[in-house]
């Protein structure tokens, strides 16, 4: 592959938030993710700046954002990485007594889709998630709008499972995002 899988510095906030806001205006969006692009834009600078700060080895350790860079520097997707607690507050979905990891923001720009780009990053951020020695992630989770059959089908191939957990999409309590896992291999 030619792409360099990483974790984003804290100094990258402007690629943070150009590769969010492409993401935000792919046209899966709406089912993909939890926010507008419009919302997205009227960020501030500062706000890019501490969430590159958060999800880089230099923020609190409970965040990680993995990117693919091309050859020629740009960022042709990410994922998000959440460490997730039984003792701390939820940031979405269902909480659980394990520690977990959460994914989040997956996205790859539509020219690299089908390369294999995706399943990189998902396996870069679950090898961070098992790479904890304390505490010890017991399994890694995400969720998937109940509407977007493409995305369940490319987690399911690369081992999630639906848990038969549900969520109703914030703003839309008609609709679900569906909770898939893999279990920590003993």
């Amino acid at each position: 592959m030619e792409h360099v899988i990483r974790s984003v510095r804290a100094d990258e906030w402007p690629l943070v938030k150009e590769l969010r806001l492409a993401a935000l205006r792919d046209p899966a969006a709406p089912m993909a993710f939890l926010e507008t692009y419009e919302q997205g834009a009227a960020h501030s600078d500062e706000f890019w700046q501490d969430r590159a700060l958060g999800a880089s080895a230099a923020g609190s350790g409970d965040v990680r954002q993995f990117v693919a860079v091309a050859p020629d520097g740009r960022w042709d997707g990410g994922v998000s990485v959440l460490i997730e607690r039984p003792d701390a507050e939820v940031r979405f979905g269902e909480a659980v007594d394990v520690h977990q990891a959460h994914l989040v923001g997956v996205f790859v720009r539509p020219g690299a889709r089908g390369t294999g780009l995706a399943e990189e990053l998902l396996r870069a951020g679950t090898d961070w998630a098992w790479s904890w020695a304390e505490p010890r992630i017991e399994r890694v989770r995400l969720y998937v709008h109940e509407d977007n059959a493409r995305a369940a089908a490319f987690y399911r191939r690369i081992g999630f499972t639906a848990t038969g957990r549900s969520v109703p999409v914030p703003g839309d309590p008609s609709v679900q995002e569906l909770e898939y896992a893999v279990e920590r291999a003993v």
